[in-house]
């Protein structure tokens, strides 16, 4: 039985792959202003607000916007406010990146195992040829064997050693 190939025969063509990168590239731009790194202490300190914090901000929110007067007047509401948008900017910002990624990380999940069952095929011809002493195969054998070598845990097709 052969062994499924070519499953991700789809590619982009170099303009589409030159408006993603440019696409990319204006993205960090348009953000460059927020650029800021966190030490490992500065996130462990302020960290991510969990979802049953983010209820409760959502609800002195709401209650700032329809009842004003029973908010705090030591609040900068209007900080509060564009902090509050700004969140759920990049809240949203955030899910479309992830979901752009995971599609690119499937996609190449399957130019990888193209190529690797591609390499296995042109590994198997060059260990027949090199079996048949035609030139050059057997400095290419030699060269492509070290990624086989044999242990219990292996999971590289069986080999025979070649001259």
């Amino acid at each position: 039985m052969m062994g499924l190939s070519n499953l991700n025969a789809t590619h982009l063509s170099s303009a589409k792959i030159t408006a993603a990168n440019d696409a990319i590239s204006a993205l960090e731009t348009a953000i460059e202003e927020i650029n800021i790194n966190l030490s490992t202490e500065d996130r462990r300190r302020y960290g991510s607000i969990n979802e049953q914090n983010k209820l409760f901000v959502n609800k002195v929110y709401d209650y700032n916007q329809s009842q004003a007067n029973l908010s705090s007047p030591e609040v900068d509401w209007e900080e509060f406010a564009k902090d509050h948008t700004s969140r759920k900017n990049m809240e949203t910002m955030i899910s479309k990146l992830e979901s752009i990624i995971t599609r690119l990380n499937n996609a190449k999940t399957l130019h990888d195992y193209d190529n690797y069952q591609a390499a296995l095929v042109d590994y198997s011809y060059t260990t027949y040829k090199a079996g048949t002493s035609a030139p050059g195969f057997e400095d290419k054998y030699r060269d492509l064997k070290q990624f086989f070598v044999k242990n219990s845990t292996s999971t590289a097709p069986p080999t025979e050693d070649k001259p």
